[in-house]
């Protein structure tokens, strides 16, 4: 027992750790990229880059509103919507290189196997009690209770908006999952614990299940607080409940380490996916004559 009180008070400190470093490299980016904003509208305000930006809008009307309209920071459907959907294809990308490294890279598969050996030394009694209990967070019984609670808190405080994108990440990444479970139909490790399961391994359904209704979760809060420090807290310590889920999953031999990191890639998609039906929503509800903060996706300029 004392060894396993160690092992998470060890695991703790280093999430404070990387908690501070985290917070402080997001404070120095963000002045970076304010500094780059400004040297950018200083530059944009030279009379010899307005006239060249002139003509090249004379010019080429269409490609000059296209641009506009997809990196306009300030409004949702500008670059917000455009970085989310980058970002959602590059996930995909990244999902389809690793079912082709499956299938076609032994060192996948190697590494998949060394890394399941490893994880023995710390599979004791105390610290397999406590990950079984979190991977139970993971779990349908779990995150089905999460997703029922916050559709009906978001339909009694008026923000019946959010549901359809809610649920739109959670179906959406289950369907995925057991879809990609019967046609890769990979065997799972060698059981050695008392956490068992019945269908095939990759993807991890508990890391996708987890990336989508805690990160959805995770953005309904944040995108109704108003200051950065709050946001980031909610942001990462809904990430740390996502990472133990899925290293749960490891530690307790039920899964790959690729089938956790696929399933995070196949959650991540569908919960980008949420948050652009979720600002869409969002901006029809606006429209309706509803006011409510946006800026979680949306830049503000101070004057």
């Amino acid at each position: 027992m004392i060894w396993a009180v160690i092992f998470v008070l060890v695991v703790f400190a280093m999430l404070v750790v990387l908690r501070l470093i985290t917070w402080r490299a997001l404070r120095l980016a963000r002045r970076f990229f304010g500094k780059t904003a400004m040297i950018a509208r200083h530059a944009r305000n030279r009379d010899d880059v307005s006239a060249l930006g002139s003509r090249f809008k004379t010019t080429f009307p269409q490609i000059t509103g296209l641009l506009q309209s997809r990196l306009t920071p300030n409004r949702f459907t500008g670059l917000p919507l455009t970085l989310i959907l980058i970002a959602a294809f590059y996930l995909a990308a990244l999902l389809g290189g690793l079912v082709e490294e499956l299938f076609e890279a032994d060192e996948l598969v190697q590494f998949d196997q060394w890394l399941n050996q490893q994880l023995a030394a710390i599979r004791i009694d105390g610290v397999i009690a406590l990950f079984s209990w979190i991977t139970d967070l993971g779990g349908s019984a779990a995150l089905a209770a999460v997703a029922f609670v916050t559709t009906g808190l978001l339909w009694v405080y008026g923000h019946g908006y959010m549901i359809a994108p809610l649920w739109l990440s959670l179906l959406g990444s289950q369907i995925t999952t057991y879809t990609g479970k019967y046609v890769i139909a990979r065997p799972r490790p060698e059981f050695v614990t008392e956490v068992v399961a019945a269908t095939p391994s990759f993807p991890s359904g508990h890391a996708t299940s987890a990336m989508a209704v805690y990160g959805f979760v995770a953005y309904i809060i944040a995108s109704n607080l108003t200051d950065a420090r709050p946001r980031f807290e909610v942001i990462y310590w809904a990430a740390v409940l996502i990472g133990l889920v899925g290293f749960s999953r490891l530690l307790l031999s039920v899964h790959y380490a690729s089938d956790v990191a696929a399933g995070f890639l196949v959650g991540g998609f569908w919960l980008l996916l949420g948050f652009a039906l979720a600002g869409y929503m969002r901006r029809r509800y606006q429209k309706g004559g509803n006011k409510e903060d946006t800026t979680l996706f949306c830049i503000k300029h101070k004057p």
